[in-house]
């Protein structure tokens, strides 16, 4: 490697121990010391990176910086870059995991967490609010979150999402384009090379069937279909982690049953208090999923291992894959156009999580409180989630 690229990911790793706040926050440093300070790419080109992790499914704070590593020293640096930014909150989350196992019929361990879970309650909320002020701003949009609310309230299947986002996708898309793009989609997609299509779709097809016809009861069993269904998340969460966690938490918990309620809101409550990339989160999942399946430590591991590749498998491959083809890509509105009506359909699914999130506080007006509580503060104070989640965490040990 030559200086300029040591030098980058010694930057890389600073920024990885220090970028709190989630993706919003990331851009914002990204733009101050690898743009202004170190001028590794330009800003406009940081907006297009940014603008492109927006456009596709995955995590949108790795899909930009791994985009700028590309820029800066090709695929090897891409993916070294990946591995440092993701690997130091994953393994933490994966020690979660395992901590969370051993200590959770703890008595005390339990009291400590109790103000934590309904803040992670009210994250969810400021989220939600936040996501439907942002993109609730046509009467089609808010028409798709609440039919996507309605649809995933009475199905509750994790096969709902993909066909919910596809036609919501189809719909703002066909709604809000003039028909005017034909020559320029065929001189992109001709650049498209069909083989790397089949494998990225293939990958998913593959681990699926795979799930359907292994045994359940085989050790082999619970592995295979926790990567197919973190692989097939990775490829219809568009927003970024705060679309993640209402995916999670309606398949896993409300469908799947892979972990329980309380469980769920510690993990993402000590996620959120975390520097580095949301969607390490899936770590503390797939170790817990295991975990509770009599998987023991290894099994943990390896479940935390399956599960950070599959969600994050897509988003990786798809941000170096069209990269290159970007300059033709952003050219194309109805590509563009069709990301309002997916993050309309997420609006209608975080609000989903939310109702099925606040569920279990039954008739405890304490929780309801702090849920409220954690709302209020993120949303008309500069107090930052990291705080919030400390705050809780020492009113537990207080109290």
């Amino acid at each position: 490697m030559t200086n300029k690229q040591l030098v980058f990911l010694r930057d890389v790793t600073l920024y990885t121990f220090t970028a709190f706040g989630g993706p919003q926050a990331h851009i914002a440093v990204l733009l101050r010391e690898f743009v202004e300070k170190r001028r590794y790419i330009t800003e406009e080109e940081l907006m297009e990176l940014n603008a492109l992790a927006q456009l596709l499914p995955g995590p949108s704070s790795t899909q930009t910086l791994v985009g700028i590593a590309w820029k800066v020293g090709g695929l090897r640096l891409a993916i070294v870059t990946f591995l440092i930014w993701i690997l130091p909150s994953a393994t933490i989350m994966c020690l979660a995991a395992i901590s969370y196992n051993m200590f959770a019929n703890k008595a005390k361990f339990t009291e400590i967490l109790r103000f934590v879970q309904p803040i992670a309650v009210g994250i969810v909320a400021y989220a939600t609010y936040t996501f439907a002020n942002k993109f609730l701003k046509t009467r089609v949009s808010t028409m798709l979150a609440i039919g996507s609310l309605i649809a995933t309230l009475i199905l509750q299947n994790a096969y709902a999402f993909p066909l919910l986002i596809l036609i919501g996708g189809i719909i703002s898309s066909a709604l809000e384009t003039q028909p005017q793009e034909n020559e320029l989609r065929v001189k992109l997609f001709s650049n498209v090379n069909p083989n790397k299509v089949t494998y990225f779709i293939g990958i998913l097809l593959f681990f699926a069937a795979l799930g359907a016809v292994v045994n359940q009861t085989s050790v082999f069993s619970l592995p295979i279909r926790l990567f197919e269904n973190f692989y097939r998340n990775g490829i219809l969460i568009f927003g970024g982690g705060q679309v993640l966690v209402p995916l999670m938490y309606t398949e896993f918990v409300g469908v799947k049953h892979y972990l329980t309620s309380s469980e769920f809101l510690s993990g993402y409550a000590l996620q959120q208090a975390l520097p580095g990339p949301t969607f390490s989160f899936t770590s503390f999942l797939g170790g817990i999923a295991m975990g509770n399946k009599g998987g023991g430590i290894i099994g943990q591991v390896f479940g935390s291992v399956v599960a950070v590749i599959g969600i994050n498998a897509p988003g990786l491959i798809l941000i170096l894959f069209i990269v290159p083809f970007w300059n033709d890509l952003k050219k194309i509105t109805r590509i563009k156009n069709s990301l309002s009506g997916i993050n309309a359909v997420a609006v209608g699914f975080m609000a989903t999580a939310l109702i099925l999130l606040v569920r279990p506080f039954g008739l405890n007006w304490m929780a309801y409180l702090i849920m409220a509580g954690s709302f209020l503060i993120l949303n008309f104070t500069k107090i930052k989630t990291p705080v919030v989640i400390i705050i809780g965490i020492v009113l537990g040990l207080i109290f």
